[in-house]
């Protein structure tokens, strides 16, 4: 089957992780678990080396050369995020923890002093933990409501009724750019088109979407995406949120602290500009080096390549599972990526999990942090194999060998 790495690719590729060049369990490794956290090259890891080892120091403050080299590194990476989202500038880039955070500042410091009674936060049936508790604990006391638009036997969602769910009270759209337990591609220039057909803003979850596609957030023309960098060959605990200028700018703190202010005095304190504003205290210096390393590493190879070799793997995997008895795919949305989500009949979840690792397969086994999506499909966990651009046709086989195998043992 065609992809858009050749073997020498995926060989060369492979070669940059050095965790992957281990056995697990004297097998091979073939690590199928990069929706939860994906693996670091080689670039990444020397990269926050580097600056640990050559110029660390806190940043914004000092006058002395490692002060000023690591503020230029900070700044620089904020620019690497801005230009691999397609940002109008740097601005509208704001360092955070993660996904979940970015969601978070956007729930308290955007919605909250602009919610009344009687208004609605409309998401999906798709989403993560992290993006609907979140919205629960913003509506906590306020009179707001949340509001779910339906999906459809394949993980779709039902674009009629969410074109339905829309209304006057509709203060804001938050939804899953790729889900992470099916991988279906929600049309997200659509639900933006609509949205603001109506002058409301949306938020994009881009979890599970920036380490498989490429992403251009003018193109996509949201208000808000937000991403994690342990996703995309990153650190963890570092982020991104952008956010439009105009509405940043609207948004008072999140946090207070420092690096966050003008000045201080006891009667008023002056905040500063975003997206300073939004980063109280010392930030993840290496983490943002770091993951600005990892984008780079993506874009050298090519996000359009990514994709194709990606999405080669997930049909390969897709057509050799769905031919095993007794394998039910959860999921099957026309559009797709990175993701396979199944079930063995009469074999729990955690038992297939456990048994693909003797074989050296690693994958997820649970409710995905999506369990609203597993009680849908009446399942109370699936077995979840997650593709990277590390990942080649062998990890699909030694997949659907260990498959077929927990079926031998459960026979």
């Amino acid at each position: 089957m065609s992809s858009g790495f050749d073997p020498a690719d995926s060989e060369r590729i492979r070669k940059d992780f050095p965790v992957l060049q281990q056995q697990v369990r004297g097998k091979r490794l073939a690590f199928l678990d990069s929706a939860a956290s994906a693996q670091r090259p080689q670039v990444v890891l020397d990269a926050m080396n580097a600056l640990y080892t050559q110029h660390y120091a806190n940043i914004h403050r000092g006058v002395y050369d490692f002060s000023a080299r690591t503020t230029a590194a900070y700044e620089a990476a904020r620019k690497t995020c801005q230009a691999f989202l397609g940002a109008r500038e740097p601005g509208e880039i704001v360092f955070v923890r993660g996904t979940t955070e970015g969601i978070n500042l956007v729930a308290e410091s955007y919605l909250r002093p602009r919610l009344e009674p009687g208004d609605e936060i409309l998401i999906t049936h798709l989403e993560h933990h992290s993006n609907i508790v979140p919205w629960q604990l913003l509506l906590e006391g306020t009179g707001a409501v949340l509001r779910v638009v339906p999906i459809n036997e394949r993980g779709e969602l039902d674009m009629a009724a969410f074109a339905e769910l829309l209304s006057p009270r509709t203060r804001l759209v938050s939804v899953a750019h790729v889900s992470n337990a099916l991988g279906t591609i929600n049309p997200v220039r659509e639900i933006a088109d609509a949205a603001h057909a109506r002058s409301i803003p949306v938020l994009l979850d881009g979890a599970q979407a920036v380490p498989h596609l490429p992403v251009d957030v003018t193109e996509l023309d949201c208000d808000f995406y937000v991403f994690s960098g342990h996703k995309v060959f990153g650190p963890t605990g570092v982020g991104v949120l952008y956010g439009r200028r105009e509405l940043l700018e609207s948004m008072p703190p999140y946090q207070g602290g420092g690096g966050m202010i003008e000045s201080v005095t006891f009667e008023k304190t002056p905040f500063a500009a975003p997206p300073e504003r939004f980063e109280a205290g010392t930030p993840d210096i290496a983490g943002a080096i770091g993951l600005a390393a990892a984008l780079d590493y993506v874009e050298e190879i090519g996000r359009e390549r990514i994709a194709a070799h990606e999405h080669a793997l997930l049909e390969a995997a897709t057509d050799a599972l769905a031919e095993i008895p007794r394998v039910r795919l959860i999921g099957t949305a026309e559009e797709r990526a990175s993701v396979l989500s199944f079930v063995l009949e009469g074999v729990h979840a955690h038992d297939v999990g456990t048994i693909l690792d003797g074989e050296g397969v690693a994958v997820r086994a649970g409710h995905h942090c999506a369990q609203p999506t597993m009680d849908f499909f009446g399942v109370p966990a699936t077995t979840r194999a997650s593709f990277a651009l590390y990942n080649d046709f062998e990890d699909v086989e030694q997949l659907v060998a260990a498959v077929r195998k927990t079926l031998e043992i459960f026979d």
